[in-house]
Protein backbone atom coordinates (compact mmCIF):
# COMPACT_ATOMS: atom_id res chain seq x y z
CA UNK A 1 0.00 0.00 0.00
CA UNK A 2 1.11 3.80 -0.38
CA UNK A 3 1.72 5.47 3.40
CA UNK A 4 -1.30 7.74 4.75
CA UNK A 5 -2.50 9.13 7.61
CA UNK A 6 -4.92 6.92 10.00
CA UNK A 7 -7.46 8.58 12.02
CA UNK A 8 -10.48 6.54 14.25
CA UNK A 9 -12.73 9.80 15.30
CA UNK A 10 -15.56 8.51 17.77
CA UNK A 11 -18.48 10.92 16.35
CA UNK A 12 -19.57 12.19 13.19
CA UNK A 13 -18.70 15.52 13.93
CA UNK A 14 -14.71 14.43 14.57
CA UNK A 15 -15.28 12.30 11.79
CA UNK A 16 -15.71 15.36 9.47
CA UNK A 17 -13.21 17.40 11.14
CA UNK A 18 -11.11 14.95 10.21
CA UNK A 19 -11.78 14.83 6.67
CA UNK A 20 -8.81 16.70 5.09
CA UNK A 21 -6.67 17.20 1.95
CA UNK A 22 -7.07 13.93 -0.15
CA UNK A 23 -8.91 12.07 2.11
CA UNK A 24 -11.32 9.17 1.83
CA UNK A 25 -13.79 7.81 4.67
CA UNK A 26 -13.23 4.03 5.64
CA UNK A 27 -16.45 1.96 6.37
CA UNK A 28 -16.06 -1.89 6.07
CA UNK A 29 -13.33 -1.68 3.83
CA UNK A 30 -14.06 -4.46 1.50
CA UNK A 31 -13.79 -2.67 -1.31
CA UNK A 32 -11.41 0.36 -0.75
CA UNK A 33 -8.82 -1.45 1.15
CA UNK A 34 -8.65 -4.36 -1.80
CA UNK A 35 -7.91 -1.19 -4.59
CA UNK A 36 -5.24 0.08 -1.92
CA UNK A 37 -3.33 -3.24 -1.89
CA UNK A 38 -3.87 -3.60 -5.98
CA UNK A 39 -2.16 0.01 -6.09
CA UNK A 40 -5.60 1.11 -7.61
CA UNK A 41 -6.65 3.75 -5.09
CA UNK A 42 -4.07 6.06 -2.61
CA UNK A 43 -5.61 8.85 0.01
CA UNK A 44 -3.25 10.75 2.21
CA UNK A 45 -5.69 9.90 5.13
CA UNK A 46 -8.04 7.25 6.07
CA UNK A 47 -10.89 8.19 8.03
CA UNK A 48 -12.09 4.92 10.11
CA UNK A 49 -15.50 4.97 10.83
CA UNK A 50 -15.69 2.22 12.80
CA UNK A 51 -15.40 3.45 15.95
CA UNK A 52 -18.59 6.16 16.19
CA UNK A 53 -21.49 4.06 17.74
CA UNK A 54 -24.34 6.75 16.25
CA UNK A 55 -23.81 5.20 12.86
CA UNK A 56 -24.77 1.45 13.79
CA UNK A 57 -28.29 0.80 14.24
CA UNK A 58 -31.83 0.52 12.82
CA UNK A 59 -35.11 1.91 13.66
CA UNK A 60 -38.54 0.73 12.61
CA UNK A 61 -41.35 3.68 12.68
CA UNK A 62 -44.42 3.38 11.01
CA UNK A 63 -44.22 3.28 7.24
CA UNK A 64 -40.21 3.32 7.31
CA UNK A 65 -37.00 1.54 8.11
CA UNK A 66 -34.19 3.49 8.88
CA UNK A 67 -30.32 1.78 8.77
CA UNK A 68 -27.35 3.55 10.11
CA UNK A 69 -24.58 3.51 7.35
CA UNK A 70 -22.33 1.79 9.55
CA UNK A 71 -24.81 -0.97 10.24
CA UNK A 72 -23.44 -4.63 8.49
CA UNK A 73 -25.01 -6.09 5.93
CA UNK A 74 -24.51 -9.60 8.31
CA UNK A 75 -26.90 -7.19 10.77
CA UNK A 76 -29.55 -6.52 8.30
CA UNK A 77 -30.38 -9.64 7.03
CA UNK A 78 -30.51 -11.10 10.39
CA UNK A 79 -32.75 -8.40 11.70
CA UNK A 80 -36.14 -9.45 12.79
CA UNK A 81 -37.94 -6.08 12.55
CA UNK A 82 -36.47 -5.29 8.90
CA UNK A 83 -37.81 -9.12 8.02
CA UNK A 84 -40.92 -8.16 9.42
CA UNK A 85 -41.30 -4.78 7.49
CA UNK A 86 -39.53 -5.49 4.07
CA UNK A 87 -38.54 -8.73 4.11
CA UNK A 88 -37.40 -8.14 0.57
CA UNK A 89 -34.87 -6.01 2.25
CA UNK A 90 -33.37 -8.62 4.21
CA UNK A 91 -32.89 -11.39 1.64
CA UNK A 92 -30.79 -8.66 -0.29
CA UNK A 93 -28.27 -8.13 2.40
CA UNK A 94 -28.34 -12.14 2.80
CA UNK A 95 -27.59 -12.15 -0.59
CA UNK A 96 -24.43 -10.12 -0.65
CA UNK A 97 -21.43 -11.46 -1.11
CA UNK A 98 -20.49 -14.01 1.40
CA UNK A 99 -20.59 -14.35 5.63
CA UNK A 100 -16.47 -12.72 5.39
CA UNK A 101 -18.24 -9.73 3.44
CA UNK A 102 -21.40 -9.51 4.92
CA UNK A 103 -19.73 -9.31 8.64
CA UNK A 104 -17.51 -6.71 7.65
CA UNK A 105 -19.16 -4.70 4.73
CA UNK A 106 -21.97 -1.95 5.71
CA UNK A 107 -24.60 -0.26 3.87
CA UNK A 108 -23.04 3.47 3.72
CA UNK A 109 -20.16 1.70 2.74
CA UNK A 110 -21.68 0.16 -0.44
CA UNK A 111 -23.70 2.94 -0.93
CA UNK A 112 -20.97 5.50 -1.23
CA UNK A 113 -19.03 3.19 -3.17
CA UNK A 114 -21.70 2.78 -6.01
CA UNK A 115 -20.51 -0.32 -7.88
CA UNK A 116 -22.46 -0.73 -10.60
CA UNK A 117 -23.16 -4.45 -9.78
CA UNK A 118 -23.51 -3.87 -6.07
CA UNK A 119 -27.03 -4.85 -4.66
CA UNK A 120 -27.84 -2.13 -2.19
CA UNK A 121 -28.06 0.52 -4.82
CA UNK A 122 -30.73 -1.31 -6.35
CA UNK A 123 -33.19 -1.28 -2.93
CA UNK A 124 -32.69 2.28 -2.66
CA UNK A 125 -33.76 3.20 -6.21
CA UNK A 126 -36.55 0.30 -5.76
CA UNK A 127 -37.90 1.27 -2.62
CA UNK A 128 -37.52 5.09 -3.23
CA UNK A 129 -35.07 5.58 -0.38
CA UNK A 130 -33.61 8.71 1.42
CA UNK A 131 -29.84 9.24 1.98
CA UNK A 132 -29.18 11.05 4.85
CA UNK A 133 -26.08 12.57 5.66
CA UNK A 134 -24.19 14.90 8.05
CA UNK A 135 -25.55 17.69 5.65
CA UNK A 136 -29.09 17.01 4.13
CA UNK A 137 -31.30 14.33 2.71
CA UNK A 138 -30.74 13.17 -0.48
CA UNK A 139 -33.73 11.80 -2.50
CA UNK A 140 -32.19 8.13 -4.11
CA UNK A 141 -33.64 9.02 -7.70
CA UNK A 142 -30.80 11.87 -7.18
CA UNK A 143 -27.91 10.05 -5.43
CA UNK A 144 -26.36 7.50 -8.24
CA UNK A 145 -25.15 9.83 -10.78
CA UNK A 146 -22.57 7.51 -12.65
CA UNK A 147 -19.87 4.66 -12.62
CA UNK A 148 -18.39 4.36 -9.49
CA UNK A 149 -20.00 8.03 -9.09
CA UNK A 150 -22.42 9.66 -6.79
CA UNK A 151 -23.96 13.04 -5.63
CA UNK A 152 -22.16 13.08 -2.60
CA UNK A 153 -19.96 16.24 -1.85
CA UNK A 154 -15.64 15.71 -0.57
CA UNK A 155 -15.92 15.56 2.69
CA UNK A 156 -19.88 14.72 3.19
CA UNK A 157 -20.76 11.59 4.68
CA UNK A 158 -23.53 9.18 4.52
CA UNK A 159 -25.27 8.71 8.45
CA UNK A 160 -28.55 6.69 7.64
CA UNK A 161 -30.53 5.48 4.61
CA UNK A 162 -34.38 5.59 5.52
CA UNK A 163 -36.28 3.23 3.33
CA UNK A 164 -40.71 3.89 3.03
CA UNK A 165 -42.09 0.18 3.49
CA UNK A 166 -43.91 -0.84 0.42
CA UNK A 167 -46.79 -2.87 -0.22
CA UNK A 168 -44.74 -5.81 -1.75
CA UNK A 169 -41.50 -6.42 -3.50
CA UNK A 170 -38.46 -8.54 -4.00
CA UNK A 171 -34.74 -9.13 -5.09
CA UNK A 172 -33.69 -11.24 -7.74
CA UNK A 173 -30.06 -11.46 -8.73
CA UNK A 174 -28.32 -13.82 -11.73
CA UNK A 175 -25.19 -13.53 -10.04
CA UNK A 176 -21.44 -14.30 -10.53
CA UNK A 177 -20.73 -17.71 -9.00
CA UNK A 178 -17.04 -15.87 -7.59
CA UNK A 179 -17.75 -12.51 -5.95
CA UNK A 180 -22.23 -13.05 -5.86
CA UNK A 181 -22.06 -9.57 -7.47
CA UNK A 182 -24.95 -9.41 -9.70
CA UNK A 183 -24.41 -9.81 -13.36
CA UNK A 184 -27.99 -8.59 -14.04
CA UNK A 185 -30.18 -7.78 -10.12
CA UNK A 186 -34.01 -6.42 -10.37
CA UNK A 187 -35.35 -4.54 -7.41
CA UNK A 188 -39.18 -4.72 -7.69
CA UNK A 189 -41.82 -2.65 -5.41
CA UNK A 190 -45.14 -2.15 -5.62
CA UNK A 191 -45.83 1.35 -3.07
CA UNK A 192 -48.57 3.69 -2.79
CA UNK A 193 -47.17 5.53 -5.05
CA UNK A 194 -46.94 3.06 -8.04
CA UNK A 195 -44.51 0.54 -9.29
CA UNK A 196 -40.59 0.39 -9.04
CA UNK A 197 -38.16 -1.36 -11.16
CA UNK A 198 -34.03 -0.97 -9.95
CA UNK A 199 -31.36 -2.79 -12.23
CA UNK A 200 -28.05 -3.05 -11.06
CA UNK A 201 -25.47 -5.00 -12.93
CA UNK A 202 -26.51 -4.31 -15.84
CA UNK A 203 -25.20 -0.79 -16.70
CA UNK A 204 -22.23 1.35 -15.60
CA UNK A 205 -24.79 2.66 -12.98
CA UNK A 206 -28.25 1.41 -10.95
CA UNK A 207 -31.02 2.54 -12.94
CA UNK A 208 -34.51 2.33 -13.38
CA UNK A 209 -36.82 0.24 -16.05
CA UNK A 210 -39.09 2.56 -17.12
CA UNK A 211 -40.87 -0.07 -19.59
CA UNK A 212 -41.50 -2.63 -16.72
CA UNK A 213 -42.77 -0.36 -14.47
CA UNK A 214 -45.19 0.86 -17.05
CA UNK A 215 -46.17 -2.91 -17.55
CA UNK A 216 -46.48 -3.85 -13.96
CA UNK A 217 -48.44 -0.48 -13.65
CA UNK A 218 -51.24 -2.45 -16.06
CA UNK A 219 -50.92 -6.05 -14.55
CA UNK A 220 -48.73 -6.61 -11.76
CA UNK A 221 -48.10 -10.44 -12.63
CA UNK A 222 -44.58 -11.75 -13.59
CA UNK A 223 -45.87 -12.37 -17.49
CA UNK A 224 -46.38 -8.76 -17.73
CA UNK A 225 -42.51 -8.35 -16.63
CA UNK A 226 -41.13 -11.30 -19.28
CA UNK A 227 -42.54 -9.71 -22.12
CA UNK A 228 -41.27 -6.41 -22.18
CA UNK A 229 -37.99 -6.17 -24.29
CA UNK A 230 -35.37 -4.59 -23.22
CA UNK A 231 -32.94 -2.47 -25.41
CA UNK A 232 -29.43 -3.38 -25.30
CA UNK A 233 -28.26 -0.06 -25.45
CA UNK A 234 -25.26 1.15 -22.93
CA UNK A 235 -25.75 -2.27 -20.97
CA UNK A 236 -22.12 -3.86 -19.89
CA UNK A 237 -20.78 -6.49 -21.87
CA UNK A 238 -17.49 -8.36 -20.41
CA UNK A 239 -16.19 -12.01 -20.55
CA UNK A 240 -19.13 -13.13 -17.83
CA UNK A 241 -22.02 -12.02 -20.40
CA UNK A 242 -22.93 -9.78 -23.76
CA UNK A 243 -24.69 -6.70 -23.09
CA UNK A 244 -27.59 -8.31 -25.22
CA UNK A 245 -27.61 -11.27 -22.93
CA UNK A 246 -27.96 -8.81 -19.69
CA UNK A 247 -30.75 -6.95 -21.60
CA UNK A 248 -32.11 -10.55 -21.72
CA UNK A 249 -32.06 -11.33 -18.06
CA UNK A 250 -33.35 -8.32 -16.95
CA UNK A 251 -36.70 -8.89 -18.01
CA UNK A 252 -36.34 -12.67 -16.62
CA UNK A 253 -34.84 -11.39 -13.38
CA UNK A 254 -37.99 -8.85 -13.28
CA UNK A 255 -40.80 -11.49 -13.72
CA UNK A 256 -39.27 -13.71 -10.74
CA UNK A 257 -39.28 -10.66 -8.41
CA UNK A 258 -42.44 -10.36 -9.36
CA UNK A 259 -43.38 -13.91 -8.53
CA UNK A 260 -41.46 -13.89 -5.61
CA UNK A 261 -42.91 -10.29 -4.42
CA UNK A 262 -46.30 -12.01 -4.98
CA UNK A 263 -46.14 -14.71 -2.75
CA UNK A 264 -44.91 -13.20 0.23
Amino acid sequence: MYPFDYQRPASTAAAASAFQGEARYLAGGQSLVQAMKLRLSSSERLVDLGGIAELRGIRVEPGQVTIGAMTTHSTVAASADVRKAIPALAELAGGIGDPAVRNMGTIGGSIANADPAACYPAAVLGLSATVITNQRRIAGDAFFTGVYETALKPGELITAVSFPVPQRAAYIKYKQPASRFALVGVFVAQTASGVRVAVTGAAGSVFRCQPIEAALAKSFTPAAAKAVTESADGLNADLHASAAYRAAMISVMASRAVAAALAR
